[in-house]
């Protein structure tokens, strides 16, 4: 990612390359899991795979690159991660995976600041 445009540093930035860009439509974005991850050390050192949680902030920080553009009605300092319906994880992220996130904007409440995404993550 071109830090001019990147909001997240390591050890927090979940994100390696994006794939696609739509402004205020939708990106798509992957994840190389390598073993050198912070948080493998500690989830779980016998069976390393990638904490759902974790995921699920990747996803994030995608879904906020679809709300760059301010005429879109993003804001490059006002960002919050509100709330997250229906989330399953059907299968463990392991070291060697490429997780691949794909974001699209459903709704947006510009007056409010507010946008519902909706998301998906997978491998292979």
């Amino acid at each position: 990612m071109n830090n001019d445009v990147c909001f997240f540093r390591f050890p927090f930035l979940l994100v390696d390359r994006v794939i696609e860009y739509n402004p205020g439509v939708s990106a798509v974005a992957i994840k190389n899991v390598t073993i050198n991850d912070n948080f493998f050390p500690g989830h779980f050192p016998e069976r390393p795979i990638m904490p759902g949680v974790l995921m699920v902030e990747a996803m994030a920080q995608v879904g906020r690159l679809v709300m760059l553009q301010p005429e879109v009605g993003g804001s490059r300092e006002n960002f919050f991660f509100s709330g997250i319906d229906k989330v399953r994880f059907r299968k463990p992220v392991i070291v060697g995976d490429t997780l691949v996130m794909r974001m699209t904007l459903i709704k947006l409440q510009k007056q409010f600041g507010i946008a519902k995404m909706e998301g998906k993550a997978y491998v292979g």
